[in-house]
Order: C-alpha cells, then sequence, then structure tokens
C-alpha cells in the first residue's frame, strides 16, 4: 500500500475488484495470490501495453511526417511558395 502510494481505502477497494474478477485469491487473512486467471491477464496486458506503444510511435511518426510536409508546402521561403499571389490565382479560376 505504501509503495505504490495508495491509500487505505483505494486499496480496499482496488483489492475486492481483482478479489470478485477471480484475478488473485486469499489463502490467508494476510497473504493474497495470484490466480490462473490473473496470471493470463497480466500476460495479456503486456500484449495489449506494447502493442498500444508501438501504435502510439508509429502515429508520432506519420505525424511528424505531416508536419514536414506541411512546412514544405506552407512554410514562408520554401520550395513550392515561389509563384506570386497573382500567379497562384490564375491557376485556381479566380
Amino acid at each position: 500500500m505504501y509503495q505504490a502510494n495508495l491509500s487505505y481505502r483505494l486499496l480496499c477497494r482496488y483489492l475486492s475488484e481483482v478479489l470478485d474478477a477471480g484475478l488473485v485469491r486469499s489463502e490467508d487473512d494476510d497473504c493474497y495470490v495470484l490466480t490462473g486467471k490473473g496470471k493470463e491477464f497480466l500476460v495479456k496486458h503486456e500484449k495489449y501495453s506494447k502493442r498500444c506503444r508501438s501504435l502510439e510511435e508509429q502515429s508520432n511518426h506519420v505525424n511528424n511526417e505531416k508536419i514536414v510536409l506541411e512546412e514544405m508546402c506552407f512554410s514562408p521561403g520554401k520550395a513550392g511558395k515561389s509563384l506570386s499571389h497573382a500567379d497562384r490565382n490564375k491557376g485556381s479560376g479566380e
């Protein structure tokens, strides 16, 4: 409880939830043991977490590529901005 920085109230709530879910069981008043279902849950949660981290990294990479492309198109002095305002309007039908 102290190492996890949890209040006693939160500890009781979380412990009740994992007991109800069958992820841990009580061996006696002072000892709780992870069940087979609890072990399976941890393995699946680890895979899920890794997949989420991978997707987040991929998303960040795509967003970075988008920023680079936007900067190439819209930043002053970059390639593609050499046309004057009047020249660009000619191509748009204005």
